[in-house]
C-alpha cells in the first residue's frame, strides 16, 4: 500500500517511512480518506461472471476438472460458484524487513446471494483488538470494531474503491469471492501434482496471474476490488498455488500479493509482502451472513479517522 493509504495523506507529496501492517491496522489509517468519499455508494451491478455461474448451475450440467492446467485455474471460481456456499478459513501473514503480523478468520459465504461474513482475529500491536466482523458483498465491504471511534456494535461501510488494495488485504483477510476471482487472470498454470488436503484428494497447481485481466473477467461490481489492487502492488504477476477436487472446485487458493512499505519506492527493502491463504470446506453448508440495518451505520465525519 502507499503512504497514502497508511496515513492518509493526499496531497500526493511523499511519505515518510511507516511500519508495515496489515488488516486492521491498514484499515484504520485509510478510513480517514475513505470517508471523505462517502458520496461514492455502491451501484447496482453485480458480477456478471457469478450470473453465468448460476445459469450454468440451473441447468444442472456436472462440473469436471479440465485437463489443461490454465482452463482448470481459470474455471475455478465459476465451478466453486455453482457449489451454491461454502464455509472458509483465512489466513494473512504481512512481512517485511521491520515486522511480521498474522491475521486469521473463519466465516463463510453464500455465492447464490453474493454476501459472505468473516470474523478476523488481531494480532496484538494493530490498530483494533480483538476481532473484526466483515460483511463482504461484491464492491462493498461492513465492517464492526474496525476503529476505537466507531461506537461498540457499530458498522462502517465502505465501497472498495475507496480502499487502495480494493479490500483483497486491508481488512486482515481476502474476501472469499475475490481470493477466487483473482484466479480468472491466470496467465501462467502447471499440475504439480496430486496432492492430500485435510483428507481429500486434490490436484495442485502452481503459476502467476494478472489481476487486471481478473477484473475484466469478473466484471461488474465484483471486479472492482481486483482492478484496485492491480493498481496498488507493486508485483503485477501476482504467485499463487490453488488446489481443486475433481469437479474444478477450490479448496485452498495461496495468493502473494506485495506492496511498497515506502511510497513510490522500488527497493527489495521496503518492500512489504503479504501472503493470503482461503481455504473453503463444507461446500453447500448454510452461511449466515446479512447486510447491518441502516440503523446501526457509523458515518464518519470527512476527514475523521476510526482510531
Amino acid at each position: 500500500m502507499t503512504d497514502q493509504q497508511r496515513t492518509g495523506r493526499t496531497d500526493g507529496r511523499p511519505g515518510r517511512r511507516v511500519r508495515p501492517a496489515a488488516g486492521a491496522a491498514l484499515l484504520a489509517a485509510v478510513l480517514a480518506g475513505a470517508a471523505a468519499l462517502t458520496g461514492c455508494s455502491p451501484d447496482a451491478a453485480v458480477d456478471g461472471a457469478g450470473d453465468a455461474a448460476a445459469e450454468q448451475q440451473v441447468s444442472g450440467a456436472p462440473d469436471q476438472l479440465s485437463a489443461d492446467p490454465l482452463t482448470a485455474v481459470r474455471g475455478a471460481a465459476d465451478i466453486t460458484g455453482r457449489s451454491g456456499s461454502a464455509r472458509a478459513a483465512t489466513e494473512l501473514v504481512t512481512e517485511s524487513a521491520e515486522k511480521k503480523a498474522v491475521f486469521t478468520g473463519t466465516g463463510g459465504y453464500d455465492y447464490v446471494k453474493r454476501i459472505g461474513r468473516l470474523e478476523v482475529q488481531v494480532p496484538p500491536g494493530a490498530a483494533t483488538t480483538g476481532k473484526i466482523v466483515e460483511v463482504l458483498l461484491p464492491g462493498t465491504v461492513y465492517l464492526q470494531n474496525s476503529g476505537a471511534k466507531v461506537p461498540e456494535g457499530k458498522w462502517v461501510k465502505l465501497d472498495v474503491r475507496q480502499l487502495p488494495d480494493g479490500n483483497l488485504v486491508s481488512g486482515g483477510a481476502t474476501d472469499p469471492s475475490s481470493a477466487a476471482g483473482a484466479l480468472r487472470g491466470a496467465q501462467k498454470a502447471e499440475l504439480v501434482g496430486p496432492e492430500t488436503v485435510g483428507g481429500v484428494a486434490l490436484k495442485h497447481y502452481r503459476g502467476t496471474l494478472d489481476l487486471a485481466k481478473a477484473a475484466d473477467a469478473t466484471g461488474g461490481r465484483g471486479g472492482d476490488g481486483l482492478r484496485m489492487g492491480a493498481q496498488t502492488f507493486t508485483v503485477k504477476e501476482v504467485p499463487y498455488d490453488v488446489w481443486l477436487d475433481d469437479q474444478g472446485r477450490l479448496h485452498k487458493v495461496v495468493e502473494v500479493f506485495t506492496f511498497a512499505g515506502v511510497a513510490g519506492s522500488k527497493e527489495a527493502k521496503d518492500q512489504v509482502k503479504v501472503v493470503s491463504t482461503t481455504t473453503l470446506s463444507d461446500f453447500g453448508a448454510p452461511v449466515e451472513a446479512a447486510e447491518p440495518p441502516a440503523a446501526d451505520i457509523f458515518a464518519m465525519k470527512p476527514g475523521e479517522s476510526p482510531k
